[in-house]
């Protein structure tokens, strides 16, 4: 007989898989949902509760159970207080199942993976840490008991009703079911979400299986393509201990598809599922670390907050002394360059100095122009409106530059990116000569719900009178970034928008660094003469 320990999210307890939990009887196992201690109980220590707590309750959970080992199945927040125990029992457990959410590792805190953007910062800022409560949920509303007074200390309000898409996609949640959510969340104690996980890496060869809702944006064609980019967290997830599974519904698969879940559940405890394996063209060093194609000349660069200007006049540079001081003295053009994500906040190094941008920019400062690169704050899907914040700041910043030419500025977009774009479509300033795109993402992925409508590109493209847009195209794309590509020409044409199309026939999302042959060389040669030549026009 299979045994389950269900462990659901923030603001939850084990009320929420009641359902789930009733098909999984039915089939003849056992299920214990579990509801942590201090959620939303003051009579508990409350605010004083950690994720040490929640562990050591999980622990002593498992040891009051008969059966020799257990399933153990976490969703959102609670696969932390999951992988802790396995880590305490691993003996004890068959099984992780992480429900819609990645792996944590050790010394990770929940509030890193947070999906609601706005309670993310302000965690990552010290909010609630010593006894302030920040506000909570998406919209800074109060949570039920008024947990949203500022009389209760160390507290995390609960979304209040319509924001819970914050914290993940609610397709195909019944309306009863979300009313419910409502008025049973309750505050979460801060603590549980800011204290790291600590591991001792007992747990580390046990099995697991990730189950993917893909109306939230996860699929196994998804890991895959993280297998495949090379980093060593996501090569990881190709040993064969992993397995996956698809499921067609939002984060909330306990509400929205019970039964579904229920037989997944089965399907996972019987080691069923997808292994995702490393492809041939998987490189030993993370695929964002590979070499860019062309062999460009360092430029003086100069850093400013989030921001990177590459400056012309490097190696290269007209040798006569008088033209030095001639073209030193004229402002120049600049391009900006706006990196992809959701990127790990605490990547390194950060995108601004990999060798994709690096490259880029500094091939923009041979040629004359002012490469700038930046770091921008899109770490979930919720972020765009950060990152969208972070690139107008910058580029009022560079505008500001007396070696800049404020009325010729480009802006040259990579990968997911590309959703920054719709901004600049929709009211596109008379000073922005050229819009630049490579492999673009230009409409959401499916399953993006919490990026906000207003990054669709696809939608907005010939709106106004724009600039003209170079977009560069992989012949070997992802089908849904592929997808959102033709959904714009499409607009494009009707429009009558005018757009370049620099096709790549042999080239991978990331052609850059992943495949430095003549063609790819030439394409890149290519875009970028096309984006100066608009500069400059």
């Amino acid at each position: 007989m299979t045994v389950y320990v269900l462990v659901s999210g923030p603001f939850t307890g084990g009320w929420i898989w009641e359902e789930t939990v009733s098909r999984l009887r039915a089939a003849g196992s056992e299920a214990y949902p579990v509801t942590l201690p201090g959620i939303g109980d003051r009579r508990s220590a409350g605010p004083a509760v950690d994720l040490e707590t929640h562990i050591g309750h999980l622990v002593r959970l498992i040891d009051g159970i008969r059966t020799p080992r257990v399933v153990l199945v976490g969703h959102g927040y609670g696969l932390h207080p999951v992988v802790g125990a396995a880590d305490r029992r691993p003996e004890r457990v068959a099984r992780i199942v992480s429900l819609d959410t990645g792996l944590p590792e050790d010394g990770e805190a929940a509030a890193r993976s947070l999906p609601d953007p706005g309670v993310r910062t302000r965690l990552a800022n010290g909010a609630g840490s010593d006894g302030a409560r920040p506000d909570g949920g998406g919209s800074g509303g109060t949570g039920p008991g008024g947990a949203g007074t500022g009389a209760d200390r160390g507290w995390l309000a609960p979304p209040e009703p319509g924001a819970w898409s914050r914290w993940g996609s609610t397709e195909g949640v019944p309306a009863e079911a979300l009313e419910r959510l409502d008025r049973l969340a309750a505050p979460q104690p801060v603590r549980t979400l800011t204290q790291p996980l600590r591991l001792t890496g007992a747990a580390a060869a046990l099995p697991v299986t990730g189950v993917l809702c893909t109306a939230n944006g996860s699929s196994v064609d998804l890991v895959q393509m993280l297998v495949d980019s090379g980093p060593p967290r996501f090569r990881a997830l190709a040993d064969d201990r992993f397995r996956f599974v698809d499921l067609a519904t939002g984060h909330w698969p306990m509400l929205s598809a019970p039964g579904e879940l229920a037989g997944v559940l089965g399907r996972a405890a019987a080691g069923e599922g997808h292994r995702v394996t490393a492809s041939g063209r998987t490189h030993e060093r993370p695929t964002h670390l590979l070499p860019f194609l062309l062999d460009v000349p360092e430029a003086p660069r100069e850093r400013r907050g989030r921001i990177d200007l590459h400056l012309p006049g490097g190696p290269g540079a007209p040798a006569d002394g008088e033209s030095r001081r001639s073209d030193a003295e004229r402002p120049r053009p600049a391009v900006v360059f706006v990196h992809g994500g959701p990127v790990a906040p605490d990547q390194r190094p950060t995108p601004r100095d990999t060798p994709l941008l690096l490259g880029y920019a500094r091939h923009a400062a041979s040629l004359g122009a002012i490469g700038v690169t930046l770091d921008h704050r899109l770490h979930g899907l919720a972020d765009f409106a950060l990152a969208a914040e972070d690139l107008a700041e910058a580029v009022a910043l560079v505008r500001a530059d007396p070696r800049v030419d404020a009325d010729r500025i480009a802006l040259w977009f990579f990968s997911a990116g590309g959703l920054l774009a719709a901004d600049w479509l929709a009211a596109p300033p008379p000073w922005l000569r050229c819009l630049a795109a490579s492999y673009p993402a230009l409409a959401p992925l499916p399953g993006w719900g919490a990026v906000e409508s207003r990054f669709r590109p696809a939608g907005v493209v010939g709106a106004a009178d724009g600039p003209p847009i170079v977009l560069t195209r992989a012949g070997r794309e992802h089908p849904a970034f592929a997808a959102t590509v033709e959904e714009f020409l499409t607009a494009a044409g009707k429009s009558g928008a005018e757009v370049e199309i620099v096709d790549v026939p042999h080239g991978h999302h990331g052609f850059e660094l992943l495949d430095p042959t003549e063609e790819s060389r030439a394409c890149v040669e290519r875009a970028m003469r096309s984006v100066l030549r608009h500069l400059r026009d």
